[in-house]
Protein backbone atom coordinates (compact mmCIF):
# COMPACT_ATOMS: atom_id res chain seq x y z
CA UNK A 1 0.00 0.00 0.00
CA UNK A 2 1.27 3.39 -0.58
CA UNK A 3 1.89 6.68 1.52
CA UNK A 4 -0.59 8.10 -0.39
CA UNK A 5 -3.26 5.21 -0.29
CA UNK A 6 -2.49 5.08 3.38
CA UNK A 7 -3.48 8.92 3.81
CA UNK A 8 -6.23 8.45 1.76
CA UNK A 9 -7.68 5.40 4.04
CA UNK A 10 -6.97 7.89 7.23
CA UNK A 11 -11.34 8.63 8.36
CA UNK A 12 -11.74 12.27 9.88
CA UNK A 13 -14.92 12.26 12.27
CA UNK A 14 -16.37 15.07 12.90
CA UNK A 15 -17.31 16.01 16.10
CA UNK A 16 -19.74 19.00 16.27
CA UNK A 17 -21.49 20.18 19.77
CA UNK A 18 -21.85 23.05 21.50
CA UNK A 19 -20.32 21.85 25.16
CA UNK A 20 -16.78 21.29 25.72
CA UNK A 21 -17.45 18.35 27.78
CA UNK A 22 -19.67 16.50 25.23
CA UNK A 23 -16.65 17.09 22.71
CA UNK A 24 -14.26 15.62 25.54
CA UNK A 25 -16.56 12.67 25.91
CA UNK A 26 -16.93 12.17 22.51
CA UNK A 27 -13.05 12.39 22.17
CA UNK A 28 -12.05 10.28 24.76
CA UNK A 29 -14.83 7.23 23.74
CA UNK A 30 -13.58 7.46 20.22
CA UNK A 31 -9.87 8.18 20.34
CA UNK A 32 -9.29 4.34 20.62
CA UNK A 33 -9.86 4.27 16.65
CA UNK A 34 -6.84 6.01 15.95
CA UNK A 35 -8.56 8.21 13.30
CA UNK A 36 -8.61 12.22 13.54
CA UNK A 37 -11.56 13.74 15.21
CA UNK A 38 -12.16 16.99 14.45
CA UNK A 39 -13.97 19.35 16.28
CA UNK A 40 -16.60 21.94 15.38
CA UNK A 41 -18.40 24.18 17.98
CA UNK A 42 -21.90 24.81 15.98
CA UNK A 43 -23.67 24.19 12.37
CA UNK A 44 -21.78 26.97 11.11
CA UNK A 45 -18.32 25.51 11.94
CA UNK A 46 -19.32 21.90 11.04
CA UNK A 47 -20.33 23.20 7.38
CA UNK A 48 -17.02 24.52 7.04
CA UNK A 49 -15.23 21.88 7.86
CA UNK A 50 -17.07 19.75 5.69
CA UNK A 51 -16.09 21.75 2.91
CA UNK A 52 -12.09 21.81 3.70
CA UNK A 53 -12.27 17.70 3.87
CA UNK A 54 -13.90 14.74 3.61
CA UNK A 55 -15.21 12.84 6.58
CA UNK A 56 -16.25 9.30 7.11
CA UNK A 57 -19.33 9.94 9.72
CA UNK A 58 -20.35 12.93 11.88
CA UNK A 59 -21.85 12.88 15.18
CA UNK A 60 -24.18 15.47 15.29
CA UNK A 61 -25.36 17.31 18.59
CA UNK A 62 -29.25 18.46 17.53
CA UNK A 63 -29.79 21.25 20.59
CA UNK A 64 -27.15 24.26 19.11
CA UNK A 65 -27.38 27.67 19.51
CA UNK A 66 -27.98 29.53 16.19
CA UNK A 67 -28.02 26.54 13.26
CA UNK A 68 -29.38 23.69 15.11
CA UNK A 69 -28.15 19.60 14.24
CA UNK A 70 -31.71 19.37 12.05
CA UNK A 71 -30.82 22.37 9.99
CA UNK A 72 -27.00 21.65 9.59
CA UNK A 73 -27.78 18.18 8.45
CA UNK A 74 -30.09 19.57 6.26
CA UNK A 75 -27.41 22.13 4.82
CA UNK A 76 -25.27 18.87 4.82
CA UNK A 77 -27.31 16.67 2.44
CA UNK A 78 -27.85 19.70 0.59
CA UNK A 79 -24.87 20.17 -0.89
CA UNK A 80 -23.03 17.37 -4.01
CA UNK A 81 -20.10 17.70 -2.28
CA UNK A 82 -21.67 16.19 1.50
CA UNK A 83 -24.39 14.63 0.76
CA UNK A 84 -23.31 10.82 1.35
CA UNK A 85 -21.83 11.63 4.84
CA UNK A 86 -23.46 10.03 6.92
CA UNK A 87 -24.64 11.56 10.13
CA UNK A 88 -25.44 10.18 13.66
CA UNK A 89 -27.30 12.81 15.49
CA UNK A 90 -26.57 12.69 19.33
CA UNK A 91 -29.21 14.22 22.09
CA UNK A 92 -30.34 14.16 25.54
CA UNK A 93 -32.62 11.94 26.97
CA UNK A 94 -35.02 14.64 27.77
CA UNK A 95 -35.60 14.92 24.04
CA UNK A 96 -38.80 15.46 21.81
CA UNK A 97 -40.16 11.98 20.78
CA UNK A 98 -40.53 12.94 17.57
CA UNK A 99 -36.53 14.36 17.51
CA UNK A 100 -35.89 10.69 16.34
CA UNK A 101 -38.57 10.59 13.61
CA UNK A 102 -36.96 14.46 11.85
CA UNK A 103 -33.55 13.01 12.70
CA UNK A 104 -34.10 10.22 9.88
CA UNK A 105 -36.28 12.63 7.92
CA UNK A 106 -33.35 14.62 7.54
CA UNK A 107 -31.17 12.20 6.29
CA UNK A 108 -29.44 11.07 9.61
CA UNK A 109 -28.20 7.25 9.29
CA UNK A 110 -28.46 6.59 13.00
CA UNK A 111 -30.07 8.81 16.40
CA UNK A 112 -28.35 7.79 19.83
CA UNK A 113 -29.71 9.50 22.88
CA UNK A 114 -27.04 10.92 25.51
CA UNK A 115 -25.71 9.35 27.70
CA UNK A 116 -24.93 6.73 25.30
CA UNK A 117 -23.10 3.28 25.83
CA UNK A 118 -20.00 4.18 24.48
CA UNK A 119 -19.50 0.57 23.35
CA UNK A 120 -22.10 0.85 21.09
CA UNK A 121 -20.96 4.59 19.53
CA UNK A 122 -17.93 3.41 19.11
CA UNK A 123 -18.59 0.10 17.49
CA UNK A 124 -21.80 2.17 15.02
CA UNK A 125 -18.61 4.85 14.22
CA UNK A 126 -16.60 2.10 13.56
CA UNK A 127 -18.81 0.49 10.58
CA UNK A 128 -18.77 4.23 9.27
CA UNK A 129 -14.82 4.11 8.89
CA UNK A 130 -15.06 0.98 7.03
CA UNK A 131 -17.42 1.94 4.75
CA UNK A 132 -15.22 5.11 4.24
CA UNK A 133 -12.51 2.90 3.78
CA UNK A 134 -14.16 0.60 1.47
CA UNK A 135 -15.62 3.48 -0.79
CA UNK A 136 -12.48 5.46 -0.55
CA UNK A 137 -10.54 2.12 -2.46
CA UNK A 138 -13.10 1.50 -4.82
CA UNK A 139 -12.96 5.08 -5.81
CA UNK A 140 -8.90 4.19 -6.10
CA UNK A 141 -9.86 0.78 -8.00
CA UNK A 142 -12.56 2.45 -10.67
CA UNK A 143 -9.77 5.67 -11.33
CA UNK A 144 -6.90 2.82 -12.37
CA UNK A 145 -9.48 1.14 -14.84
CA UNK A 146 -10.59 4.18 -16.48
CA UNK A 147 -6.91 5.20 -17.22
CA UNK A 148 -6.88 1.55 -18.15
CA UNK A 149 -9.46 2.27 -20.73
CA UNK A 150 -8.30 5.35 -21.59
CA UNK A 151 -5.09 3.94 -22.80
CA UNK A 152 -6.59 1.16 -24.67
CA UNK A 153 -8.96 3.67 -26.52
CA UNK A 154 -5.56 5.77 -27.42
CA UNK A 155 -3.74 2.97 -28.69
CA UNK A 156 -6.74 1.74 -30.82
CA UNK A 157 -6.98 4.78 -32.35
CA UNK A 158 -3.07 5.04 -32.81
CA UNK A 159 -3.44 1.71 -34.68
CA UNK A 160 -6.90 2.99 -36.63
CA UNK A 161 -5.01 6.08 -37.98
CA UNK A 162 -2.33 3.86 -39.27
CA UNK A 163 -4.40 1.56 -40.77
CA UNK A 164 -6.15 4.10 -42.53
CA UNK A 165 -3.93 4.96 -44.68
CA UNK A 166 -2.73 1.50 -45.96
CA UNK A 167 -5.08 -0.19 -48.80
CA UNK A 168 -3.88 -3.94 -48.38
CA UNK A 169 -6.87 -6.43 -48.06
CA UNK A 170 -4.87 -7.84 -45.04
CA UNK A 171 -5.03 -4.19 -43.22
CA UNK A 172 -8.36 -3.44 -44.35
CA UNK A 173 -9.68 -6.51 -42.50
CA UNK A 174 -6.98 -5.24 -39.21
CA UNK A 175 -9.06 -1.74 -39.79
CA UNK A 176 -12.29 -3.69 -39.21
CA UNK A 177 -11.50 -5.42 -36.29
CA UNK A 178 -10.10 -2.20 -34.97
CA UNK A 179 -13.13 -0.99 -35.17
CA UNK A 180 -15.21 -3.91 -34.17
CA UNK A 181 -13.02 -3.42 -30.71
CA UNK A 182 -13.55 0.33 -30.10
CA UNK A 183 -17.14 -0.72 -30.39
CA UNK A 184 -16.65 -2.80 -27.92
CA UNK A 185 -14.65 -0.68 -25.64
CA UNK A 186 -17.65 2.29 -25.93
CA UNK A 187 -20.41 -0.57 -24.76
CA UNK A 188 -18.45 -1.55 -21.94
CA UNK A 189 -17.98 2.50 -20.73
CA UNK A 190 -21.66 3.19 -21.92
CA UNK A 191 -22.24 0.00 -19.22
CA UNK A 192 -20.72 1.63 -16.24
CA UNK A 193 -21.73 5.12 -16.82
CA UNK A 194 -18.49 6.47 -17.48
Amino acid sequence: MSAEETTDERASILLVDDMEDNLIALEAVLGSLHEPLIRARSGEEAMKALLRRRFAVVLLDIRMPGMDGFETAANIKRLDQTKDVPIIFLTGTDADAGYAFRGYATGAADYLTKPFDPWVLRAKVSVFLDLHRKNRQLERMLAREQERFDELAARLREIGTRVASSDHQEVLELRHHVQQMEELLRGMRQGRGV
